[in-house]
């Protein structure tokens, strides 16, 4: 089976505290939206204490167009992404960038043609003949998905070794003139962020050298799509740019359509629930985590890796699913231990992996 061998992470330069984020968008909307006072609310119980940033705070309290915002989107992606794939391959022995043979890139929140793998592409020696796979408009669910293709592709080659690369900078997107709750809600939690992942096939993982030597293995993957459910979760393009979508039933949504979703995938594979070790969530928000617990009747203690990024992070879209996942891979795993990776995304769709870590070479 495909092997995780490697993730790291990077974030940008602008780092600022929940009660900062909220002073200023207090300020900026106290003048025009009346239910601001109601509304602001919602900072202080999104379980969030500070998140990076892709500008100053000083950007945000001025107008931009989206070319504007698309711009600087693309200089932040370009120069996270080379950090977080550098600093990906250093921590494995023996492996540079052209020993990779496709990347798999992924992100919802700027736009660029030729996409960001490509500019990454000069910038690093890559091999001139990697397959470059840009995935755009997964939102929170495109880490998972990117490491479900990513292990389709290992299983089809498995000398290869694949990178997928998350980067977002979801608060570019801000916009002032949006006084929408989901806008609100967006600003509360957004964070901007990178990740990076190492997947190799069978063949290519027992001729490496690991320094880490319990690794997760990827045992199988699922990808469900919710009929009819556009409008759930996404972006509305306007001329200012992208306009956070979230529906306030995402929760409920969670609690009723994820457990019979869970219990298909785990079956599909002979495991019970009781038998994960890890729950490697996406942690959309405070009240996501809870209709988690809720729906699979996990203890808090499953998700608290999950919320510790939430809280240091916020929500960054595709790369936290892999946050979370390298802080777990930080931990003293047992041999045989289970793990259930799970990410929910724009369509209405969930991603879901099931992971198993062992002993390299076993």
């Amino acid at each position: 089976m495909p092997a995780i061998v490697s993730v790291t992470t990077e974030n940008p330069p602008f780092k600022y505290t929940q009660a900062e984020i909220k002073g200023l968008i207090y300020d900026l909307f106290q003048p025009s939206y009346s239910a601001i006072d109601r509304m602001i609310k919602v900072f202080d119980s999104s379980g969030i204490e500070e998140r990076q940033l892709s500008a100053p705070m000083s950007w945000f309290k001025e107008d931009h167009t989206f070319a504007e915002k698309n711009e600087r989107y693309v200089e932040v992606a370009v120069e996270l992404g080379v950090k977080v794939i550098r600093s990906c391959l250093e921590k494995v022995d023996e492996t540079v960038v052209s020993d990779v043979d496709a990347i798999f890139y992924i992100s919802s929140s700027g736009i660029a043609t030729p996409t960001i793998d490509a500019k990454m592409m000069n910038k690093l020696s890559f091999s001139p003949h990697m397959k470059r796979i840009p995935i755009w408009g997964l939102g929170c669910a495109g880490g998972a998905a990117g490491l479900s293709r990513a292990y389709d592709y290992c299983l089809a080659y498995p000398r290869a070794k694949v990178l997928v690369v998350c980067v977002e900078c979801c608060s570019l997107t801000f916009s002032k003139e949006d006084i929408s709750k989901s806008n609100i809600v967006g600003t509360s939690l957004f964070g901007d962020g990178a990740a990076c992942a190492l997947i190799v096939g069978d063949t290519a993982a027992n001729s490496m050298e690991f320094k880490q030597k319990k690794l997760p293995f990827i045992l199988a993957s699922q990808s469900t799509f919710m009929q009819d459910s556009e409008d759930i979760m996404g972006w509305d393009l306007k001329e200012n740019g992208l306009n956070v979508v979230f529906s306030r039933n995402i929760p409920n949504v969670i609690e009723k359509w994820l457990k019979p979703n869970v219990e298909e995938f785990l079956s599909l594979n002979k495991i019970d629930l009781q038998d994960i070790s890890y729950f490697v969530a996406h942690p959309g928000g405070k009240k996501v985590l809870q209709a988690y617990e809720q729906a699979l009747t996990f203890s808090e203690e499953m998700t608290e890796t999950s919320r510790k990024v939430l809280q240091n992070h916020g929500n960054m879209s595709s790369p936290t699913v892999l946050y979370v996942l390298k802080k777990i891979m930080e931990h003293k795993t047992v041999h045989g231990e289970k793990g259930l990776m799970a990410a929910l995304g724009p369509g209405f769709c969930s991603e879901l992996l099931l992971l198993e870590w062992r002993e390299v070479g076993s």
